[in-house]
């Protein structure tokens, strides 16, 4: 993964992962900044250098460590040890809370982190499972920290209850023959190529998500599919029925047997229309009046009466193609 810059906080170089990340980008200009959570350059930046501001790299340590309940494949959302992403998905709900500054930012002290979220399992009185990968995308940030390759075996041994994190990315050898004890759910996101193509920027390929969905599943790590987001674009009935075909001949069978489903219909801002707009000049334009409707803080959602129309389709192409596969839900 190539890089312009590494943004940091001094602090973060006496940690032993600050220092791993010293050694490894060596060769790139070292900026010292006050905190990760306010680059003054950045922010000051055009819409039209998003793509520019992706290119840099921010490290430095993480203060905030609330945990948000979470009613649909876990209990709470923990914020871990990285934000933001490298890839460049036009409706990334990440730029919503960051603006153009969705560019990734590593967190060095993992240990403290992990210690935290430890000692929270093994104080409930019933077995709870985390989500670690809400706020960026692991498996792309393990291909430079290693994070994984240091969370999962520990989790495995001291933690109680499960770990999960969704990804677009195929780049999971690493993983597959870490010691998980099966308390590591791996949840892969897919869209139809077409989409991912023009839509999903810097992301891997279906083919190659799924390749990596059945390696995770072979490895004994419980997996699910994400179809996230869904979007109602020109032709989106036959797009989605051709990735449900696609993932019917290409999911081994085991992979098939044991997963689940999440489906998550697509939100979209007054965020992302101006930066894409400046950003990507010649991408669709993900909004759509006669479908969405306003929602909260300049958010775009679709209307109630096509959100139904499209679960009903989906709800009756995955029995169709898939058979019953367990969906947990439709959001």
């Amino acid at each position: 993964m190539k890089f312009d810059a590494v943004y940091y906080e001094p602090d973060s170089l006496s940690y032993e992962l600050g220092k791993q990340l010293k050694d490894q980008f060596t060769d790139l200009p070292w900026i010292p900044i006050d905190s990760h959570n306010s680059i003054k350059e950045m922010r000051e930046k055009e819409n039209a250098e998003f793509g520019k501001m992706k290119r840099n790299l921010i490290i430095g340590t993480r203060k905030t460590h609330k945990y948000v309940e979470n009613q649909k494949v876990s209990d709470y959302l923990v914020p871990y040890t990285s934000s933001g992403c490298t890839a460049m998905c036009l409706y990334c709900y990440l730029v919503c809370n960051y603006n153009k500054c969705a560019y990734l930012r590593l967190f060095v002290n993992r240990e403290q982190m992990l210690d935290r979220l430890i000692k929270k399992s093994r104080g409930s009185e019933k077995p709870l499972t985390f989500e670690i990968g809400s706020n960026s995308d692991l498996v792309l940030e393990n291909t430079i920290t290693s994070n994984l390759l240091y969370t999962i075996p520990r989790f495995a041994e001291e933690g109680v209850g499960s770990l999960t994190f969704p990804t677009k990315f195929h780049m999971v050898d690493s993983l597959l023959d870490l010691p998980h004890k099966g308390k590591v759910i791996f949840r892969m996101s897919v869209n139809p190529q077409p989409l991912i193509n023009r839509i999903e920027l810097g992301t891997s390929d279906l083919q190659k998500r799924i390749e990596a969905v059945n390696k995770m599943c072979e490895a004994g790590y419980p997996c699910g599919l994400l179809i996230a987001p869904v979007m109602l674009v020109d032709g989106w009935k036959e797009l989605y029925t051709e990735l449900l075909e696609q993932l019917r001949d290409g999911l081994s069978e085991k992979v098939k047997k044991e997963m689940f489903l999440e489906i998550i219909l697509m939100t979209y801002s007054y965020i992302h229309r101006a930066i894409n707009g400046d950003a990507f000049p010649n991408a669709p334009d993900l909004y759509d009046k006669e479908l969405m409707t306003g929602r909260g803080r300049g958010k775009y959602c679709y209307k109630p009466e096509e959100r139904k129309k499209a679960e009903e389709f989906l709800r009756s192409e995955i029995k169709r193609i898939l058979g019953d596969v367990k969906i947990l839900y439709v959001s």
